[in-house]
């Protein structure tokens, strides 16, 4: 398994479990709740998983360091302000964000399922890994910056 470790992008990973919910929503029952409600609870979480995914990628980029995410050796800066202060990984959170705004979306309780997997997968596959790549290049900087912020929230 450890084959898989960096190697599917992200986003990939997502929408895969996005395809995935979309299934089990189909196949499952459904919650009642009005319609206007689950949009707008969808929309706010969409949105709030956006803003996490952006403020990540705006700290790299102003840190000029990479954003790829399948090569964390080419690291070329440890970014530990702005959105980093509050999760070593808010790309992922809103990746997981927008994964639970797609499930009210749909109604489906049983769709929370891909959320779960993806958040198992990332934490397995990506981040264990890239933190590993991390301790490697930052050495006691990353260890402390490990022990002041949580991996997700």
């Amino acid at each position: 398994m450890a084959t898989l470790a960096l190697k599917i992008p992200p986003p990939v990973v997502a929408l895969g479990c996005a395809a995935a919910m979309y299934a089990l929503a189909a196949v499952t029952p459904a919650y009642a709740l009005a319609p206007h409600w689950t949009l707008m609870a969808s929309l706010v979480l969409a949105v709030i998983g956006i803003g996490f995914d952006l403020a990540g990628l705006i700290a790299f980029r102003r840190q000029r360091t990479t954003i790829n995410p399948l090569h964390p050796e080419k690291s070329s800066a440890l970014v530990c302000s702005g959105i980093y202060r509050i999760t070593r990984n808010p790309m992922y959170v809103g990746m997981a964000l927008l994964l639970l705004a797609w499930a009210v979306y749909l109604h489906s309780p049983v769709a929370l399922l891909g959320l779960a997997g993806f958040i198992a997968y990332i934490t397995r596959f990506q981040i264990i890994p890239e933190e590993r790549v991390l301790a490697q290049r930052f050495g006691v900087a990353f260890e402390d910056y490990r022990r002041r912020v949580r991996r997700w929230l």
